[in-house]
């Protein structure tokens, strides 16, 4: 992989920053973000000084049991295109389910969710990954995300699956040391036997972020700074390997310029105690896994045939054939994945064996993200409905399902308010009612020349 070396989010509240920010190598945008013909022009003068950036997809669903969307695929390929990028990463999630699979309505999760550490999951996912290779014009990378809730009957530990998916593939993998930290805190499983079972040689970069912990649950929120035991990680995984990369995120709650800085220098210094300590154990770079005797897993059966990762068995916990996933398979993982996100975002009865508190905190989660999101690309609901915007968002959000994206989302929650009781009256409720119908049409309604004195009016008047 090519070396990228220390990097940060780009986002848009922090491009100033960012573009004045000393040692910066690369930037990571959000591809459903960035318009490939209207560029921001941080990124443009970014990118004529020789910074790299790398288009982060979100809403493609890898690990959703339909195969990717042709469309999705497209735009991502161009957004890498139009960046000169030299490679687009996206997740191993499901962000969406229900559909002809299931015979149901398509639900849209507004979030990543966990794929189950399965043999059928593993063979739709790795099926999906290839079809999104094929379709993009530089390497994928996929990364493993952060989860409050935990599959019952898995069959293989995230190395395991990683590991799995990367031999049969030969896509690269970004790996988020903050979420193995969330699902240690949330699901009890070690970052030190992830890293043991990671191909490592497959790393294309790494991500570090931080998050809070609220009634012993983390919550991966991109919103704090990066704790000790997330950059201990990362450290542990400097030690193991030369990184390509290492990439600090920040979606919200942004710090000023030199907090950033102090943060980027302590991932630095992770990295940098982690590569000294990897100069000391005899230039090995890949640790000797458990039970073995040469840097390979042991097996219970042959070698597996996927190409890419090389170096070793695979992991006794996975099957050893490649094989293609049959349709019967996708229905299986279709189900199941409906099921889950039925009970997180329209209140349906919680699957059997899944942990029902661990499930209410991710709903809640869920609602209160929709919420946040909503305000960004509707700023006018909060100002509309004052402090009594979030308290209506959540409630209306625990028995309405996304069913487009978060600009329909703010739509149907408008349209609800309207239809039903809701305490905002008078004055409130007329400017709902106009927001609403501007923008709920195939083409925003021509302002009357009354409504347009009103307007300026009240503006002057608030000048």
């Amino acid at each position: 992989m090519r070396r990228l070396g220390t990097g940060i989010g780009w986002r848009p509240e922090i491009a100033d920053t960012v573009e004045r920010m000393p040692g910066i190598d690369w930037v990571e945008a959000v591809a459903e973000n960035v318009c490939p013909g209207h560029l921001p022009d941080s990124l443009l003068r970014l990118r004529e000084r020789g910074v790299t950036v790398v288009p982060h997809g979100v809403s493609l669903g890898l690990g959703g049991a339909e195969r990717p969307d042709a469309g999705r695929l497209a735009a991502l390929a161009e957004r890498a295109e139009v960046l000169g990028s030299p490679l687009v990463t996206e997740h191993i999630a499901f962000v969406r389910a229900g559909g002809p699979l299931t015979a149901s309505p398509r639900l849209e999760a507004g979030h990543l969710l966990p794929v189950p550490r399965t043999r059928d999951a593993l063979r739709v996912l790795c099926e999906n990954v290839r079809i999104a290779q094929d379709a993009l014009p530089v390497p994928l990378a996929v990364e493993n995300i952060a989860a409050l809730v935990a599959w019952p009957g898995e069959e293989m530990t995230e190395g395991q699956f990683l590991y799995e998916l990367a031999d049969r593939t030969g896509v690269r993998l970004l790996i988020d040391v903050a979420n193995l930290h969330t699902n240690h805190v949330n699901r009890g499983e070690e970052p030190v036997k992830a890293l043991a079972e990671l191909p490592l040689e497959a790393i294309a970069y790494v991500h570090v972020a931080g998050g809070f912990e609220r009634d012993g649950v983390w919550h991966d929120s991109h919103a704090h700074p990066v704790p000790g035991p997330v950059l201990d990680i990362l450290t542990d995984l400097a030690s193991r390997t030369a990184l390509p990369g290492v990439l600090l995120e920040r979606d919200e709650n942004f710090p000023g310029p030199g907090e950033l800085e102090r943060e980027l220098d302590a991932v630095r210094e992770a990295v940098g105690t982690g590569a000294t300590a990897r100069g000391t154990t005899d230039g090995r770079e890949r640790p000797v896994r458990e039970g073995t005797g040469s840097g390979g897993a042991a097996s219970e059966g042959a070698p597996g045939e996927g190409a890419g990762s090389g170096g070793g068995s695979v992991p006794p916990a996975a099957e050893t054939a490649p094989a293609a996933p049959d349709e019967a398979a996708r229905q299986r993982l279709a189900l199941a994945e409906a099921a889950l996100l039925s009970a997180l975002v329209a209140g349906t009865p919680v699957p059997e064996g899944f942990d029902r508190v661990r499930l209410g905190v991710q709903a809640r989660a869920l609602a209160a993200k929709r919420a946040d999101v909503v305000a960004k690309v509707a700023p006018e609901l909060p100002l509309i409905l004052g402090s009594g915007y979030r308290t209506a968002f959540v409630a209306y959000a625990q028995g309405h399902p996304m069913r487009g994206g978060y600009r329909q989302d703010a739509l149907d929650f408008a349209e609800e308010l309207l239809m039903g009781a809701h305490p905002a009256q008078g004055r409130a409720r007329r400017e709902l009612r106009r927001w609403w119908l501007d923008r709920s049409g195939p083409a925003p309604r021509p302002a009357s020349r009354l409504g347009q004195v009103g307007r300026v009016g009240r503006s002057l008047i608030r000048r």
